[in-house]
């Protein structure tokens, strides 16, 4: 059996074909630039050079399109027609409290989906696209929605309850989710493989570093709580993330800012964390590189961030009871 995985962006594409039956990767890709000047696509193929293609990829379809075309080239494909594909699955970052598993898609997961839109405006509607394009070119496959939030569905009410009234958790589901739930739930499974013990005996503290960061607890196999919260936005510093803030310094900046809504999220979200404490990046390896030089900025961004860190560490297991 042959599954594809593909990981939508807003203007990014990476793929995988894994062939199930000895667990090897047939080929490899990544589409940058959807819907920008100069897109690309990477393509490495089991055995082969990586294949670049430089074209015009104004959308996800096109995009869609081309990686196919690329896994059934006679050139540089590993695979004869699409009919070798048994199934797809889509990374999905948002399932809400719709989704507590990997579901097979139907019109009423996409339409379940695009209705949470409004909780991931970044996120889902990348993932609509792709999982849209791949039905009109291969209509018979069946797809499959793999969400970064169901994880950490397993987390008790009061991990996921929000200090506002009750009623907003009723109306608008304000509560913590968790995200790259697909991560921790790999990186807990194996941790548990390498410790030999069984899962129930075990609380595993789990980390996803990277642009974005999240850590988890996770007790007897299941998620207790994690960082991350209503958004992607919460928890420790990350590269262009603020990481967890005063919620009033949000208004404060809107009022001294004269920002928007649009204006604000934006700028927790892509010019603060790393890159902004630092004033260097948000890649760590060039902060670590200007700490090393003696910036004072980029070594207090790493501080921040060990800082951030430890208070969550501290505040996800207590003894042997959750926080």
């Amino acid at each position: 059996m042959k599954i594809l995985v593909l990981n939508c962006g807003s203007s990014s594409l990476k793929y995988q074909l894994i062939d199930m039956g000895d667990g090897s990767t047939k080929a490899k890709g990544l589409v940058d630039r959807i819907g920008l000047d100069n897109a690309v696509l990477n393509h490495t193929p089991e055995g082969k050079e990586k294949t670049v293609i430089e074209a015009e990829i104004p959308n996800h379809t096109v995009a869609i399109k081309m990686v196919l075309d690329a896994l059934s080239d006679g050139n540089h494909g590993v695979i004869k027609d699409l009919s070798e594909i048994n199934a797809v699955g889509h990374r999905t970052v948002h399932g809400g409290s719709a989704f507590n598993d990997a579901v097979k898609i139907t019109d009423s997961v996409i339409q379940k989906i695009k209705d949470l839109y409004v909780l991931a405006p970044l996120h889902n509607p990348p993932a609509i696209a792709g999982i849209e394009a791949c039905l009109k070119e291969m209509p018979g496959t069946p797809m499959v929605a793999v969400f970064d939030t169901a994880f950490h569905q397993t987390m008790p009410e009061k991990a996921y309850t929000y200090g506002v009234p009750y009623e907003m958790y009723e109306k608008y589901d304000i509560r913590r989710f968790g995200f790259h739930g697909t991560s921790h739930r790999f990186v807990s499974e194996r941790a548990v493989e390498l410790m030999g013990r069984p899962a129930e005996e075990l609380k595993i503290i789990t980390c996803h570093l990277g642009n974005g960061s999240s850590i988890s607890a996770v007790d007897g196999g299941k998620c207790v709580d994690t960082s991350m919260g209503f958004t992607p936005l919460e928890g420790v510093l990350m590269g262009t993330r603020t990481g967890s803030i005063d919620a009033a310094i949000v208004p404060f900046l809107m009022e001294q800012e004269k920002w928007s809504v649009t204006e604000v999220n934006n700028f927790l979200n892509k010019k603060c964390g790393f890159l902004g404490v630092s004033g260097i990046s948000s890649d760590l390896r060039n902060v670590e590189e200007a700490a090393a030089k003696g910036n004072a900025q980029a070594q207090l961004s790493i501080d921040v961030s060990i800082m951030a860190s430890s208070r969550v560490h501290r505040h996800l297991y207590r003894g042997d009871e959750l926080a």
